[in-house]
């Protein structure tokens, strides 16, 4: 089976992020940027259950600027077999995403779609449900356990309660968790390779996809400064503040 793996294009975790002067956004000139976490994990599962024998090849897919042929190229030298590059700029909205996923999975026909839970720039964690609902296929949310039995997928999914054990039928989409794996790191080598495998390019229009923004961005601000902490001296004043200033009690 194929294996199709959504990948998101986002400033890299270890950057602080800074909100542009006029507040319409995050400052992402000369910001440097890496594929997201949970996207990392996907492609890793993706490549594991190919080495293991269950897929026959791992396609990474993204929807955004031109800029983004870097990610894939990352992912590419990670051990994924090919990409695909929708141009579109701004990055689409969550359901365009979806959109345009549904649009390259009746192109691929993939049995499987690996995609991280969410993006650490918008934090959205709706890609995967729209486009199980547009596919009308299973979906398992959260993952942080596959194992691939014929056309079955069981899931280990996590939940506020503890885990949850799920069999999908493929094909069926994962949304992954932190904790599935710990992805490798791309060799050298595997990055000169990279450069040589296969990178398609589309456009929404040529898919048949309309990715107009259908949310408007009021304003971006930095979060409150976190206020100065205080000393009490005794439980009855802490009860005290807790009641009548913080009014959490």
């Amino acid at each position: 089976m194929k294996v199709l793996v959504p990948i998101k294009r986002v400033i890299d975790a270890n950057i602080k992020v800074r909100v542009k002067a006029d507040e319409t956004g995050v400052e992402l000139n000369n910001v440097k940027m890496a594929m997201n976490p949970f996207c990392e994990i996907a492609v890793e599962e993706a490549i594991r259950l190919r080495e293991a024998g269950h897929a026959e090849e791992v396609i990474v897919v993204t929807a955004g600027p031109t800029q983004s042929q870097e990610t894939l190229r990352t992912a590419l030298a990670m051990g994924a077999d090919r990409a695909i590059l929708v141009e579109a700029d701004p990055a689409p909205e969550p359901l365009a995403v979806a959109k345009v996923l549904k649009a390259i999975v009746d192109k691929e026909a993939p049995g499987l779609v690996l995609l991280g839970k969410q993006a650490i720039d918008g934090d959205n964690n709706q890609t995967g449900q729209m486009l199980s609902g547009l596919l009308g296929w299973s979906i398992g949310t959260f993952v942080s356990r596959i194992q691939v039995e014929d056309a079955v997928v069981r899931v280990t999914r996590e939940v506020d309660g503890g885990l949850e054990n799920i069999e999908l039928v493929q094909p069926a989409i994962v949304t992954v968790d932190l904790r599935l794996n710990e992805p490798r790191y791309a060799s050298l080598p595997n990055i000169m390779k990279a450069k040589k495998k296969p990178l398609d390019t589309f456009t929404p229009e040529a898919l048949g996809v309309d990715v107009s923004p259908r949310l408007e961005t009021i304003k971006v601000i930095d979060p409150p400064a976190r206020a100065a902490g205080a000393r009490v001296t005794s439980a009855a004043e802490l009860v005290d503040k807790l009641r009548n200033e913080a009014k959490v009690i």
